[in-house]
Parts: structure tokens; C-alpha cells; sequence
């Protein structure tokens, strides 16, 4: 079963941390959600109180196949802030794993250096291309770029969490999930 990892950082957007780990639990993926404190009641961004299943300390060794970095503000500006996410980020990257982010996380991937080369989205304004000439700017809701994902915010957390569950167990659990939420 794959492991995933969502770091929830305090002022991250709820609506894509608990879209995200609902989807992916639905999925049958295993997901691991991570305190950067340990204090694991983390507060979100429109005040939701969310609690993580462990301190950030506590699975920095484990194998995960992908990491997903919720947006939200200043959420994803603490994720930046943390060494321990850029070290863990480059990790998975050096050993090839997925590296996913939503709305204002890509920035998070961006300072890592781990967009350099590929195509990213995030919510507008977080990534300019003046300021990321390196990085190739779409607006698509998701853009998948080798083991790059990135989606552009609250609204397209659905879509996001399902192209997730596709790369990872593939188009008919991606089916079977999203027939279940009655998307259409």
C-alpha cells in the first residue's frame, strides 16, 4: 500500500488538507498526517482545529512514495520557514518519489529549487514568472510534470486529490472514489 505523507502546518487551508486525506483515506492509501510542533492540534486558516496522527520528528525517516503540502496562509509560508521540510523535500526528490503541493504551497517546492525545469501552477500571485523564470507557469487547475504535482487552489482540491489517488493506484480507483462522491 502506498504512504503518503501531509504535513498540516498551522494556518494551512483546511479545505484542501481534509479534502486531501479524506480522498486519499477513500482511496485505501495509507496517509500519515504530520504536526511541524508537537502540539498536533493544529489551527487552520479559518480557525478549524485539526489533529495530526504524529509530530513531524517522529516519521522523517519513513519511506513515503509521495508528499502532499496543503496551501493556505500563513500555512504554507511555515512550511517554507521549516529546514526540515526542504531536507525531506529533497530527499524524495533524490530517490524519486512524487512531490504534490496545493494553491500557495508550490512556493514551498519553488524555494526547494524542486521546480526548477518543470511545469507548476499555484494560486495566482504566489508564483510570478519574474520572479521564477525557471519555473514553466501554467493555469490549468492541476499540472503533472514527471513526479511534480501542483494544483492552483481551494476549488481544485477535489480534482487534485483524485489525479493523486490516479498516479498512485490508478484510473479505476480514481473511478470507484469519485462515483462514490456523486461528482457528476
Amino acid at each position: 500500500m502506498s504512504k503518503v505523507l501531509i504535513p498540516l502546518a498551522t494556518g494551512c487551508e483546511e479545505l484542501e488538507a481534509v479534502t486531501l486525506i479524506d480522498l486519499l483515506r477513500r482511496a485505501q492509501i495509507d496517509v500519515v498526517t504530520a504536526s511541524l510542533s508537537a502540539d498536533l492540534a493544529v489551527t487552520a486558516s479559518r480557525g478549524v482545529t485539526l489533529l495530526a496522527d504524529v509530530e513531524l520528528n517522529a516519521v522523517l525517516e519513513d519511506d513515503f512514495v509521495m508528499i502532499v503540502l496543503p496551501g493556505g496562509q500563513p500555512g504554507a509560508d511555515h512550511l517554507n520557514a521549516d529546514p526540515r521540510m526542504h531536507q525531506l523535500l529533497k530527499r524524495m526528490a533524490d530517490q524519486k518519489k512524487w512531490l504534490a503541493a496545493i494553491c500557495a504551497a508550490p512556493l514551498v517546492l519553488a524555494s526547494a529549487g524542486l521546480l526548477n525545469g518543470f511545469q507548476a501552477t499555484a494560486y495566482p500571485g504566489v508564483l510570478e514568472a519574474e520572479s521564477w523564470p525557471q519555473i514553466k507557469l501554467q493555469q490549468q487547475a492541476v499540472v503533472v510534470d514527471g513526479r511534480r504535482v501542483t494544483s492552483r487552489g481551494p476549488g481544485t482540491a477535489m480534482d487534485f486529490a483524485l489525479t493523486l489517488i490516479e498516479l498512485l493506484t490508478g484510473s479505476a480507483r480514481r473511478e470507484q472514489v469519485a462515483v462514490s462522491l456523486v461528482r457528476s
